[in-house]
C-alpha cells in the first residue's frame, strides 16, 4: 500500500496535464457511478426475488391455512351430525326397551292367566342361549331369569338342566350332572329383578342332542312357597337365537 501512499493529485495533474487528469477523474466518477449503479441493480433484482419466494410461500401458506379451516369446519359438522344420530339411536333404543318392558308386563299379565305353568309367583325362564365353542362337543349356556312382578324379597332357588336326544340311535336324557362339572351351588340364583345363570357342558361321544330342558325351581322357605317352572327348547334353535343376537 506504500505506492498507493506515494500518491500525490499535484503530481497526477502535473504529470498527466489539466485535461488528461479531468478526463481521467470523469472516467472514475462514471466507472463508480456505473458499478454502483450495476451493483445496487442487482442487489434490488434479488430483494424482489426474495419478495416473490415469501408471497409464493404466504400464498401457499394461506392456501393450506384455508383448506385446514374448511376441513375443521366439515368435521365439526359431521362430528355434530354424528353426535345428533347418536342422540337419535339412543333416544330410539330407549323408547324400544321401553315398549319390549311394557309387552314384557303385557306377556306377563297373560302368561299368568293363560299358562300359569310358566311363571312361579312372577318369576319366568326368559331365554336359554347356547354357543359352541372351539373344542369338540362343548358348549357353554346362559339361563336369563326374570322377575316380572314387583316384589320387595328375592326370588332364591336354582335351576335344573337336562338334555334330550338319541345316544347311538336310542332316546336319551342326560342331565347337567353327567355333562358337566357344576354343582347345585353353582346353578344357584338369588335376585329381584333378574339374573343370569351359566356354564359349560360337554356331550357324550355319539349323543345327538335335540332338546335342552330348564327347570326354574323356587324350594319352600320362611318367605317363599315352593314353585317350579319347566320349559324345553330346541337345541338347534337356542343355538341360531344366540348367533342372531350376537354383535
Amino acid at each position: 500500500m506504500n505506492w498507493l501512499a506515494k500518491i500525490n493529485l499535484s503530481t497526477v495533474v502535473l504529470r498527466l496535464g489539466t485535461f488528461r487528469s479531468a478526463i481521467l477523474l470523469l472516467a472514475i466518477v462514471a466507472i463508480s457511478l456505473f458499478c454502483g449503479y450495476r451493483l445496487g441493480n442487482f442487489y434490488h433484482s434479488y430483494q424482489i426475488e426474495m419478495l416473490a419466494q415469501q408471497k409464493n410461500r404466504l400464498d401457499f401458506i394461506y392456501q393450506q391455512l384455508v383448506e385446514k379451516t374448511q376441513r375443521i369446519n366439515t368435521l365439526d359438522v359431521e362430528l355434530e351430525v354424528e353426535r345428533m344420530a347418536n342422540q337419535r339411536s339412543q333416544q330410539m333404543l330407549k323408547s324400544i326397551e321401553q315398549e319390549h318392558f311394557e309387552v314384557k308386563k303385557e306377556l306377563a299379565f297373560y302368561e299368568k292367566v293363560m299358562a300359569p305353568e310358566k311363571a312361579a309367583n312372577g318369576l319366568v325362564i326368559d331365554n336359554v342361549n347356547l354357543t359352541k365353542t372351539e373344542s369338540s362337543a362343548h358348549y357353554r349356556f346362559q339361563v336369563v331369569l326374570v322377575q316380572q312382578l314387583l316384589r320387595k324379597r328375592y326370588a332364591k332357588g336354582y335351576i335344573e338342566i337336562t338334555i334330550a336326544g338319541s345316544l347311538n340311535g336310542k332316546p336319551s336324557s342326560m342331565p347337567l350332572s353327567k355333562l358337566s362339572l357344576l354343582t347345585q351351588k353353582d346353578l344357584s340364583f338369588s335376585f329381584q329383578y333378574f339374573q343370569v345363570v351359566s356354564g359349560g357342558l360337554t356331550l357324550p361321544e355319539g349323543f345327538i342332542p335335540e332338546t335342552i330342558n330348564v327347570s326354574a325351581i323356587l324350594p319352600k322357605g320362611k318367605w317363599q312357597k315352593y314353585n317350579r317352572i319347566d320349559q324345553s327348547y330346541p337345541w338347534l334353535k337356542s343355538i341360531e337365537n344366540n348367533s342372531q343376537s350376537a354383535p
